[in-house]
Protein backbone atom coordinates (compact mmCIF):
# COMPACT_ATOMS: atom_id res chain seq x y z
CA UNK A 1 0.00 0.00 0.00
CA UNK A 2 1.06 3.40 -0.98
CA UNK A 3 3.05 5.01 2.37
CA UNK A 4 3.50 8.69 2.82
CA UNK A 5 4.12 11.70 5.23
CA UNK A 6 3.94 14.99 5.25
CA UNK A 7 7.26 17.36 6.49
CA UNK A 8 9.38 20.40 6.52
CA UNK A 9 12.80 21.42 4.69
CA UNK A 10 15.47 21.89 7.23
CA UNK A 11 17.94 22.64 5.01
CA UNK A 12 21.07 20.25 3.64
CA UNK A 13 24.24 19.27 4.66
CA UNK A 14 26.96 15.81 4.16
CA UNK A 15 27.42 13.30 5.99
CA UNK A 16 29.55 9.93 5.90
CA UNK A 17 28.56 6.64 5.24
CA UNK A 18 29.73 3.26 7.32
CA UNK A 19 32.05 2.24 4.17
CA UNK A 20 33.49 6.18 4.39
CA UNK A 21 31.46 7.76 1.26
CA UNK A 22 30.36 11.79 1.66
CA UNK A 23 26.76 12.10 0.69
CA UNK A 24 25.01 15.22 0.55
CA UNK A 25 21.80 15.30 1.89
CA UNK A 26 18.32 17.14 2.85
CA UNK A 27 17.11 17.11 6.62
CA UNK A 28 13.35 17.04 6.93
CA UNK A 29 11.98 17.24 9.86
CA UNK A 30 8.51 14.98 9.58
CA UNK A 31 6.78 15.16 12.84
CA UNK A 32 4.12 13.16 13.45
CA UNK A 33 1.61 13.52 10.49
CA UNK A 34 -1.84 12.77 11.37
CA UNK A 35 -4.74 11.36 9.46
CA UNK A 36 -7.58 13.72 9.11
CA UNK A 37 -9.64 11.67 6.46
CA UNK A 38 -10.05 8.33 4.50
CA UNK A 39 -11.54 8.89 1.45
CA UNK A 40 -13.26 5.79 -0.31
CA UNK A 41 -14.53 5.27 -3.89
CA UNK A 42 -18.23 4.84 -2.95
CA UNK A 43 -18.16 8.40 -0.76
CA UNK A 44 -15.59 10.76 -3.08
CA UNK A 45 -14.79 8.47 -6.24
CA UNK A 46 -11.32 7.92 -5.25
CA UNK A 47 -9.20 5.69 -2.65
CA UNK A 48 -7.11 8.27 -1.03
CA UNK A 49 -5.86 9.29 3.02
CA UNK A 50 -5.75 13.02 3.56
CA UNK A 51 -3.13 13.81 5.96
CA UNK A 52 -1.76 16.48 8.46
CA UNK A 53 0.99 18.60 9.58
CA UNK A 54 2.25 21.60 10.93
CA UNK A 55 0.94 23.83 13.81
CA UNK A 56 -1.51 26.84 13.41
CA UNK A 57 -2.87 29.13 15.71
CA UNK A 58 -7.14 28.81 15.92
CA UNK A 59 -7.48 32.16 14.77
CA UNK A 60 -6.50 31.52 11.55
CA UNK A 61 -8.40 28.35 11.07
CA UNK A 62 -11.84 28.96 9.26
CA UNK A 63 -15.03 27.65 11.12
CA UNK A 64 -15.46 24.72 7.98
CA UNK A 65 -11.97 23.78 8.58
CA UNK A 66 -12.25 23.55 12.12
CA UNK A 67 -15.08 21.56 11.99
CA UNK A 68 -13.13 19.37 9.74
CA UNK A 69 -10.17 18.75 12.73
CA UNK A 70 -13.47 18.42 15.13
CA UNK A 71 -14.63 15.54 13.36
CA UNK A 72 -11.05 13.63 13.02
CA UNK A 73 -10.73 14.16 16.83
CA UNK A 74 -7.05 16.08 16.18
CA UNK A 75 -5.88 19.84 16.71
CA UNK A 76 -5.67 21.87 13.93
CA UNK A 77 -2.88 21.60 11.32
CA UNK A 78 -1.34 24.20 8.78
CA UNK A 79 -0.43 21.52 5.96
CA UNK A 80 -3.12 19.03 4.45
CA UNK A 81 -2.01 16.64 1.43
CA UNK A 82 -3.57 13.74 0.25
CA UNK A 83 -2.24 10.36 -1.28
CA UNK A 84 -4.27 8.59 -3.59
CA UNK A 85 -4.44 4.98 -2.64
CA UNK A 86 -5.54 2.36 -5.43
CA UNK A 87 -7.49 0.20 -2.20
CA UNK A 88 -8.87 1.35 0.89
CA UNK A 89 -6.65 2.94 3.32
CA UNK A 90 -5.75 0.93 6.40
CA UNK A 91 -5.34 3.91 8.61
CA UNK A 92 -7.66 5.05 10.90
CA UNK A 93 -8.60 8.62 11.47
CA UNK A 94 -6.85 10.12 14.28
CA UNK A 95 -4.02 8.04 13.73
CA UNK A 96 0.20 9.60 14.08
CA UNK A 97 2.90 8.63 11.43
CA UNK A 98 6.26 8.80 12.46
CA UNK A 99 8.91 8.59 10.13
CA UNK A 100 9.98 5.35 11.25
CA UNK A 101 7.72 4.27 8.42
CA UNK A 102 10.61 4.75 6.20
CA UNK A 103 13.53 2.62 6.60
CA UNK A 104 17.43 3.47 5.32
CA UNK A 105 17.37 2.96 1.68
CA UNK A 106 14.82 2.95 1.06
CA UNK A 107 13.82 4.92 -2.17
CA UNK A 108 11.28 7.89 -2.42
CA UNK A 109 9.62 10.15 -4.51
CA UNK A 110 9.25 13.84 -2.92
CA UNK A 111 6.85 16.66 -3.91
CA UNK A 112 7.50 20.27 -2.68
CA UNK A 113 7.10 23.96 -4.45
CA UNK A 114 9.94 25.00 -5.76
CA UNK A 115 11.33 28.67 -5.38
CA UNK A 116 9.80 31.46 -6.84
CA UNK A 117 11.97 33.54 -9.37
CA UNK A 118 9.89 35.98 -10.49
CA UNK A 119 9.18 37.10 -14.22
CA UNK A 120 11.78 35.97 -16.48
CA UNK A 121 12.56 36.29 -20.31
CA UNK A 122 12.94 33.04 -22.69
CA UNK A 123 16.85 32.86 -22.07
CA UNK A 124 16.62 32.21 -18.44
CA UNK A 125 13.18 30.25 -18.72
CA UNK A 126 13.71 27.98 -20.97
CA UNK A 127 17.65 28.24 -22.04
CA UNK A 128 16.87 30.25 -25.45
CA UNK A 129 20.19 31.51 -27.59
CA UNK A 130 20.29 35.70 -27.92
CA UNK A 131 20.39 37.13 -30.77
CA UNK A 132 23.18 38.63 -32.62
CA UNK A 133 25.07 41.53 -30.22
CA UNK A 134 26.06 43.88 -33.02
CA UNK A 135 24.72 46.89 -33.34
CA UNK A 136 22.84 46.21 -36.69
CA UNK A 137 20.53 43.73 -34.78
CA UNK A 138 17.14 44.39 -33.72
CA UNK A 139 16.89 41.20 -31.51
CA UNK A 140 19.24 40.39 -28.51
CA UNK A 141 17.26 39.07 -26.12
CA UNK A 142 13.68 38.74 -27.68
CA UNK A 143 11.79 35.21 -27.91
CA UNK A 144 11.86 35.34 -31.80
CA UNK A 145 8.73 34.37 -34.25
CA UNK A 146 5.84 33.72 -32.80
CA UNK A 147 5.00 30.41 -35.20
CA UNK A 148 2.80 30.20 -38.36
CA UNK A 149 0.01 32.39 -39.62
CA UNK A 150 -3.45 31.03 -39.48
CA UNK A 151 -6.11 31.08 -41.93
CA UNK A 152 -8.00 34.13 -42.14
CA UNK A 153 -7.30 37.90 -40.65
CA UNK A 154 -4.22 37.17 -38.55
CA UNK A 155 -2.05 34.63 -36.68
CA UNK A 156 -2.48 32.44 -33.58
CA UNK A 157 0.19 31.66 -30.69
CA UNK A 158 -0.67 27.66 -30.27
CA UNK A 159 -0.81 26.59 -26.92
CA UNK A 160 2.39 25.82 -24.81
CA UNK A 161 4.51 28.52 -27.33
CA UNK A 162 7.55 29.29 -24.59
CA UNK A 163 7.15 32.79 -23.72
CA UNK A 164 8.32 35.11 -21.61
CA UNK A 165 6.01 34.34 -17.86
CA UNK A 166 6.55 33.22 -14.35
CA UNK A 167 9.70 31.37 -13.42
CA UNK A 168 9.40 28.56 -10.53
CA UNK A 169 6.55 28.57 -7.50
CA UNK A 170 5.41 25.30 -9.17
CA UNK A 171 4.88 22.03 -7.98
CA UNK A 172 7.59 19.31 -8.45
CA UNK A 173 7.90 16.15 -7.79
CA UNK A 174 11.16 14.33 -7.78
CA UNK A 175 11.44 10.90 -8.00
CA UNK A 176 13.93 7.79 -7.07
CA UNK A 177 15.35 9.55 -4.30
CA UNK A 178 17.18 7.21 -1.30
CA UNK A 179 16.61 7.57 2.74
CA UNK A 180 19.69 7.66 3.65
CA UNK A 181 19.41 7.80 7.70
CA UNK A 182 15.75 7.89 9.89
CA UNK A 183 16.06 9.92 12.90
CA UNK A 184 12.94 8.72 15.14
CA UNK A 185 13.70 10.63 18.04
CA UNK A 186 14.08 13.62 16.50
CA UNK A 187 11.97 13.16 14.14
CA UNK A 188 14.22 14.10 11.09
CA UNK A 189 14.45 11.96 7.75
CA UNK A 190 17.49 12.68 5.48
CA UNK A 191 17.09 12.50 1.85
CA UNK A 192 20.21 11.84 -0.45
CA UNK A 193 20.31 14.72 -2.79
CA UNK A 194 18.40 17.98 -3.40
CA UNK A 195 14.62 18.30 -2.75
CA UNK A 196 12.49 21.19 -4.11
CA UNK A 197 11.96 24.29 -2.21
CA UNK A 198 13.39 26.50 0.37
CA UNK A 199 14.25 25.96 3.63
CA UNK A 200 10.72 25.74 6.05
CA UNK A 201 8.87 24.96 3.20
CA UNK A 202 6.67 22.28 3.15
CA UNK A 203 6.81 18.66 1.33
CA UNK A 204 5.12 15.09 0.91
CA UNK A 205 7.77 12.35 0.93
CA UNK A 206 5.90 9.34 -0.49
CA UNK A 207 7.04 5.55 -1.54
CA UNK A 208 7.97 5.83 -5.20
CA UNK A 209 5.94 4.56 -8.00
CA UNK A 210 9.07 3.27 -10.11
CA UNK A 211 10.95 1.03 -7.65
CA UNK A 212 12.37 -0.11 -10.74
CA UNK A 213 14.35 1.80 -13.45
Amino acid sequence: MAKGILGKKLGMTQIFTQDGKLVPVTVIEAGNSVVLQNKTVENDGYNAVQLGFGIVKDKNVTSPMKGHFAKAGVKPVKVIKEIRLSEASEYTVGQEIGVDIFAEGEIVDVTGTAKGKGFAGVIKRHNFRRGPMAHGSKSHREPGSMGPRMSGGGGKVFKGKKLPGRMGNQKVTVQRLTVVRVDAERNLILIKGGIPGPKGSFMLIKNTVKPKK
